[in-house]
């Protein structure tokens, strides 16, 4: 089973706040450009399925941004302490194996 997300460009100037608001959930996707990172949003309950079914740093997700597209871990979640809502991932880009 292959899992997939799609990512969209973040809007600038929106704070992270207003974007879990909206239902996004901010996003980071490190090493496909080398050193340099890019920042997405994704659907909030997109995000929450995906997590459901992939383990960090294990599960390789296919990650598909407008400009580029590649598998990559789940990295980091960061959540809430005891509510558990979800507040930002981070993905890194892995050579398909």
């Amino acid at each position: 089973m292959s899992l997939t997300i799609e990512c969209q460009p973040r809007p600038e100037g929106i704070n992270p706040r207003a974007l879990r608001r909206d239902g996004l959930l901010p996003v980071n996707v490190y090493g496909h450009k080398g050193a340099d990172s890019d920042v997405f949003v994704v659907n909030y309950k997109e995000a929450l399925n995906l997590l459901k079914q992939a383990t960090p740093n294990e599960t390789v997700v296919e990650v598909k941004t407008p400009d580029w597209s590649g598998s990559a871990v789940i990295r980091e979640i960061q959540s809430h302490p005891w509510k558990r809502n979800l507040y930002h991932l981070s993905f890194f880009h892995t050579e398909a194996a």
